[in-house]
């Protein structure tokens, strides 16, 4: 199963399970598609959008492990 860290980029991320998109957009992560985003790691998104980087990350990799198994 693939896991993922706060320094995990947004694009690898959405790379592993694309199905993760609509997590992050309810979030309000709408910039999915930029650029600049794909080059931002899970921390310094969670940053931007004030959320806590650790919850970030336990809830993607709760996503990922019924996702991808």
């Amino acid at each position: 199963m693939a896991k993922v860290t706060k320094d995990t980029m947004i694009g690898e991320l959405l790379q592993i399970d694309a199905n993760i998109t609509p997590l992050l957009l309810g979030i309000g992560m709408h910039c999915l598609g930029c650029p600049s985003s794909q080059m931002e790691t899970i921390a310094e998104a969670a940053m931007v959008h004030g959320i806590d980087a650790d919850d970030l990350v336990d809830d993607i990799n709760e996503f990922l492990s019924h996702d991808l198994a």
